[in-house]
């Protein structure tokens, strides 16, 4: 996964947009295939240089998009079957 960052922003204003976008853009493409755990919501954070917090939203948005589902004590994974794209969407 490449580091993503929102344009002239030093905060985390918009950039669990991007990162949720960065993530969909990988479900919808198949690098991660239905099913696939993603890396922990702290790896995720360190890696896109962001809070945790920021990471946590991130996935809150994927899941509400239907993308990501969470499984308590064991972590975030792609969803068996994606939604189809909404509009704009790929």
């Amino acid at each position: 996964m490449s580091e993503i960052a929102a344009p002239g922003d030093s905060g985390d204003g918009l950039a669990y947009v991007l990162i949720a976008e960065d993530i969909e853009s990988r479900i919808r493409s198949g690098e991660l295939a239905p099913g696939t755990r993603l890396r922990s919501e702290r790896d995720l954070a360190e890696f896109y240089g962001r809070s945790y917090g920021t990471v946590r939203k991130a996935i809150a948005l994927l899941r509400d998009r239907g993308l990501v589902v969470t499984v308590h004590g064991r972590g975030n994974y792609t969803a068996k079957a994606p939604p189809a794209s909404g509009p704009g969407g790929a």
